[in-house]
């Protein structure tokens, strides 16, 4: 006879129920919560037992102990007063596709596994391109991160470079010079990892010096790069980016890819944050030039209210990409033809359903919704700068061309900048009201405040001011 293992139907149901009046509530009162949580290191693990249980537990007392066990340790991405990194605010259409998406729980590897799942990406993503202003004709996947679509839009790269890496590999390659990737002093990690993890190595990964506003230089990219054809050298791509992590500056798209055009090298733009502002009328032309690249990846999950995790890389160049990563074993094999296997575009053979929860939130919001809550954030970063600008005392240390502002507080008397910045940021986050996180510009300590959740509001933002003046006046006395 065969027994039920596990929650019964209206178990499941009642704790469904129960689980979306939880996040209803959450949602509607993570502003109560501090911001960072208040926490030591293994106080969590303290609370968990070492061994998994023998028997089976109730779904209300597993639900239970998400208050009790879990809560305590939660950092609220969520909250209105996150103001660190860049915030990945999951919103209400987001989380129910997240929802949906897991008990659909298919995987779209090859059109025949999820049709639908397959369509729905593709279809979402040109909707994306088209709102960005972007070719609506480039072929895009969705990835976990933009680390990940960095990664494969690099490796894309790489195989277009006609080196026969695919078969031949790169080791004890007499014939293979080294390979040269370039990007700026601020370019993100991500090109750095993905440069170790092709085998190109950091020592090739070139890093532009910047201008006055953390701009990659392009005199200085065509110098690097005749540098490296005259020692031998393969250049293969350039990573320009919009909005930068630390300043979130926007680097020349369009003198980049006249470079890349001329040297025939591959460019891929990383606009993780910063693509999205190109749905505010004003701010269209900060993807002005990234028609032309090769590559190109915006996150959602940054910056269009959908849960994390979801990237989209495009590409002009799909052939290369496929080239890169297709494999198909005998079990893989289908009789479909002229149909998009999207497991041929990247190193993953199980792939979530994630465009279910993009589509949801882009036909909740709309794009004009989306266009009004990005342009809010930026005119309250704009607010902010403002307020800095005109407080003797506080120092903007970047221009401000989305929602982010670095700064700090210079006192009259002589005191060591770092130490006394630091002592701020640790003091704002120990309140409990807010969150931020910091960077170093040009060797200066920078606290750095990024507007971007989708329950921030003008008073959030004026609190984190007064907080930061009256945190700054308590070190002074």
């Amino acid at each position: 006879m065969n027994t039920l293992i596990g929650p019964t139907p209206q178990e499941l149901r009642r704790a469904l129920h129960e689980a979306a009046d939880w996040v209803a509530s959450y949602l509607e009162t993570v502003g109560d919560y501090p911001v960072l949580a208040r926490v030591t290191p293994g106080a969590i693990a303290a609370t968990l037992p070492w061994s998994a249980p023998l028997q089976g537990e109730s779904l209300e007392t597993i639900l239970q102990d998400i208050d009790r066990l879990i809560l305590p340790g939660i950092t609220h991405w969520n909250h209105p007063a996150f103001f660190a990194y860049f915030g990945i605010s999951g919103s209400g259409p987001g989380i129910v596709g997240e929802l949906l998406s897991a008990a659909l729980n298919v995987n779209a590897m090859l059109w025949r596994t999820s049709p639908a799942a397959t369509e729905l990406e593709q279809r979402t993503l040109a909707w994306v391109a088209e709102m960005l202003g972007l070719p609506r004709a480039w072929f895009g996947e969705i990835t976990d991160t933009a680390s990940a679509s960095t990664l494969y839009a690099l490796a894309a790269a790489r195989e277009a470079a006609g080196l026969d890496i695919r078969e031949q590999g790169m080791a004890g390659r007499a014939d293979l010079p080294p390979l040269a990737i370039y990007t700026s002093t601020q370019a993100h990690s991500s090109i750095d990892k993905a440069a170790i993890a092709l085998g190109i190595g950091r020592r090739w990964t070139r890093h532009i010096e910047t201008d006055g506003e953390f701009r990659l230089r392009p005199d200085l990219l065509q110098q690097a790069i005749e540098t490296d054809l005259a020692t031998g050298v393969k250049p293969i791509a350039v990573v320009a980016t919009v909005g930068t992590t630390s300043s979130t500056s926007i680097d020349p798209v369009s003198a980049i890819a006249d470079i890349c055009q001329r040297y025939r090298l591959w460019l891929h733009v990383d606009a993780a944050y910063g693509g999205a502002a190109a749905l505010v009328s004003s701010h269209r032309e900060v993807l002005a030039g990234c028609e032309r690249a090769d590559s190109f990846v915006t996150n959602p999950h940054k910056w269009l209210l959908t849960p994390i995790d979801c990237s989209l890389l495009y590409t002009r160049r799909p052939d290369d990409l496929k080239r890169a990563f297709s494999l198909v074993a005998e079990y893989l094999r289908t009789d479909e033809s002229d149909v998009v296997n999207l497991m041929d575009y990247g190193l993953s053979l199980g792939r979530r359903f994630r465009a279910l929860k993009l589509w949801m939130v882009i036909r909740a919001y709309g794009r004009d919704g989306l266009a009004r809550l990005i342009e809010g954030h930026i005119n309250e970063a704009r607010w902010l700068a403002q307020q800095i600008d005109a407080e003797p005392g506080w120092e903007r240390l970047a221009p401000v061309p989305f929602s982010t502002v670095c700064f700090r507080h210079v006192p009259a008397r002589g005191m060591d900048l770092e130490t006394h910045n630091t002592a701020i940021l640790e003091a704002v986050n120990a309140s409990g009201a807010a969150f931020l996180s910091h960077t170093k510009l040009n060797g200066a300590y920078a606290i750095r405040a990024a507007i971007g959740n989708h329950a921030t509001t003008h008073e959030h933002v004026k609190r984190l001011w007064d907080l930061l003046r009256a945190t700054a006046v308590r070190r002074l006395q």
